[in-house]
């Protein structure tokens, strides 16, 4: 006698189904939307493909997230939450700003590193220039933006906090951009060098201008602090 909780036929000969709750269900979809998009992109992927590739009927996919766009969106929020979450940690031991840029700046290349499918969802260039997903997506930058900036201004002496915060908030687009682009180089080129050597690269490159910034501050009053104290050489680093 067969079960009746026995794995049933997916849709249009997709992977078997099971008689799984809502939640869970949901959760299988949305990892295989997930693998899905970030492999094709948004403009390539189809809800069709979605609904073959798990299993389920179209109707059910609609049902459960609305349409393509909202389906991304659910994706793109696990990825941005996961990013914000790594940086987040990493800089939250910071002890001082420079210190903050070099634990922020490995964090997000680790991040890249280690979940690629999670920043092409994020950064997927193919997505609609407007709308939704791009107000998604610049709110996740500025999330990201406002977690770093927020972070180097509290290591700023109290007294000096106003006067950076201008050239705090320029400093981190500047950085944000450079590593996205970044980013966006070492994914095309696999093998280049490791993600924690591209990290090195553009700390390397940024940092004497912080603290040639930081030295004219300290002469001046007019530029952001930082600290004095030289950073830690990461290949000596436990």
């Amino acid at each position: 006698m067969v079960s009746s909780t026995a794995p049933q036929s997916g849709a249009a000969g997709g992977a078997p189904r099971s008689r799984l709750p809502r939640a869970e269900r949901e959760q299988q979809v949305l990892d295989i939307a997930h693998a899905r998009f970030a492999a094709d992109g948004y403009a390539a992927v189809t809800m069709d493909d979605v609904a073959a590739a798990a299993g389920v009927t179209k109707p059910l996919l609609y049902a459960y997230f609305g349409n393509k766009e909202r389906l991304y969106l659910a994706c793109m929020r696990r990825a941005g939450d996961a990013m914000l979450a790594t940086v987040g940690e990493a800089i939250a031991a910071a002890e001082s700003p420079a210190d903050a840029l070099r634990r922020g700046l490995e964090a997000f290349f680790a991040f890249v590193d280690g979940d690629r499918d999670a920043w092409r969802v994020l950064f997927d260039e193919s997505q609609p220039a407007g709308g939704e997903l791009a107000r998604a997506v610049a709110a996740y930058r500025e999330r990201l933006l406002a977690l770093v900036a927020e972070t180097q201004l509290a290591l700023i002496p109290s007294a000096a906090r106003d006067r950076a915060a201008t050239e705090v908030e320029a400093l981190s687009n500047a950085l944000l951009g450079a590593s996205e682009a970044l980013a966006r180089w070492w994914l095309r080129n696999p093998g280049a060098m490791p993600a924690a050597e591209a990290a090195q690269l553009l700390i390397e490159t940024v940092e004497p201008g912080l603290r040639a910034r930081s030295a004219a501050g300290r002469r001046g009053g007019d530029a952001v602090p930082s600290s004095p104290t030289p950073l830690p050489n990461p290949e000596g680093a436990s």
